[in-house]
């Protein structure tokens, strides 16, 4: 996704609603897209409580939305509400889900307008494509578009009062979708969750909501080699060798497409220079919520003593992810044999990333050096185990162990 100047956190999202929500309205259209299970519907109910009888909270999922006359009744509900109180706050849960909903909310919006209705109007959606997509077509300059990403450690920690630590350490073995966490201690409750709350809805009504997906099936493979290769680099013919289904190269990177417009997985570009080169070279994959590995492994959450390279995937991958979720646009880089995991550009930074969990040598960093020779934009950042610092301070370069970039990032971020 191009836009990510607005990619906010639960905490960070509700404030910014509120300040906005605080604006003379008839204001912009906020357009809240984000992942299943993130607290979109349980944000915009915490601001009906916040907002009293101003607020009619509309969930475009319910039976009720499928009957007719829905929309007309709830913008007449909205009219009579902000000339008894002042103003509406119209919340539409699931907005997307509604037939041509932008072309409808635009007739809305510009009726409220043309009238000088106090309204303010908050729409959400689980998908950014679907959205996105809609908002372009029909809403040109009247929304603003806000995303509720992925919980970050602090976020959990914060809101379900762990110690950071205890707070990373979840997040890597178990993801971080807050209706989840609750469920922990009781495997088989966790999995089912997860499969039927989460993944189920994304992949089998979301996203072939979006348009004519030809081969679901297919769509459902991709996504089952994406979470079995975390923090891989991936041909796309080798994921097309896995497949039961034959499908084209061209609809592999579409579904691909698809997954990360739907907060499930993330193919990061390879950096380069030259644009060819770029768009030649094979994605890396990254799972953006640790939860979906932890579904879908039949081993569960790896052992760092007894599997420590299946450890160090899931690290690197947790890393990524909490970059990806929290605004940063990330690549990685490979010159064999040379590689460094992570290229970031954002508001933390530039940052070229070699995660490493265990032992740390010299040889570990050759390619992080090479590639600040090549690319000295970018500084090198050595994520890694406590131990493995030492290592950096030998070659003269920053470091932060992965539990607290899990927390807050690279070290004196921006």
């Amino acid at each position: 996704m191009a836009d990510t100047s607005f990619r906010l956190s639960y905490r960070e999202c509700r404030a910014r609603l509120r300040a906005r929500l605080g604006e003379a309205p008839p204001g912009r259209i906020q357009l809240l897209a984000g992942p299943r299970q993130v607290g979109k519907t349980t944000l915009l109910l915490a601001l009906a409580g916040e907002l009293g009888p101003a607020a009619i909270y509309a969930a475009c999922d319910s039976p009720e939305a499928s009957l007719p006359g829905f929309w007309d009744r709830l913008w007449h509900q909205a009219e009579a509400t902000a000339v008894e109180h002042g103003r509406a706050i119209v919340l539409l849960d699931e907005a997307h889900l509604l037939p041509n909903w932008a072309g409808r909310l635009k007739g809305e919006w510009d009726r409220l307008h043309r009238r000088r209705l106090a309204v303010h109007i908050v729409a959400t959606g689980s998908s950014a494509l679907r959205l996105g997509a809609g908002s372009r077509e029909s809403l040109a300059g009247r929304f603003e578009r806000l995303i509720l990403t992925h919980w970050s450690a602090a976020s959990v920690a914060d809101a379900f009062g762990f110690a950071p630590r205890e707070a990373v350490e979840l997040v890597v073995r178990l993801g971080s979708y807050p209706g989840a966490l609750p469920l922990r201690n009781e495997p088989a409750r966790w999995t089912a969750y997860v499969r039927d709350a989460i993944v189920e809805p994304a992949i089998g009504r979301d996203l072939l909501a979006l348009g004519p997906i030809r081969k679901p099936a297919l769509l459902r493979q991709v996504f089952g080699v994406c979470v079995a290769s975390p923090a891989q680099v991936v041909s796309l013919q080798k994921i097309q060798g896995q497949l039961a289904e034959r499908g084209a190269l061209e609809t592999i990177a579409q579904y691909l497409a698809l997954l990360e417009e739907a907060f499930l997985v993330a193919a990061l570009p390879k950096h380069a220079r030259r644009a060819l080169r770029r768009r030649a070279a094979p994605p890396k994959l990254v799972v953006l919520n640790q939860a979906l590995l932890a579904a879908s492994d039949p081993q569960g959450a790896p052992d760092p003593a007894r599997d420590p390279a299946r450890f160090g995937a899931w690290v690197e991958n947790a890393c990524l992810a909490h970059a990806w979720n929290a605004g940063q646009r990330l690549s990685y880089w490979r010159e064999e044999p040379l590689e460094v995991d992570g290229v970031l550009d954002g508001n933390w930074g530039r940052w070229a990333l070699e995660i490493k969990t265990g032992a740390v040598g010299a040889t570990d960093l050759r390619g992080l050096l090479e590639f600040n020779r090549r690319f000295p934009e970018y500084r090198p950042l050595l994520v890694c185990d406590p131990p493995g610092r030492l290592a950096a301070e030998r070659a003269g370069i920053a470091s932060v162990s992965w539990q607290d970039f899990l927390l807050s990032g690279p070290p004196g971020r921006q």
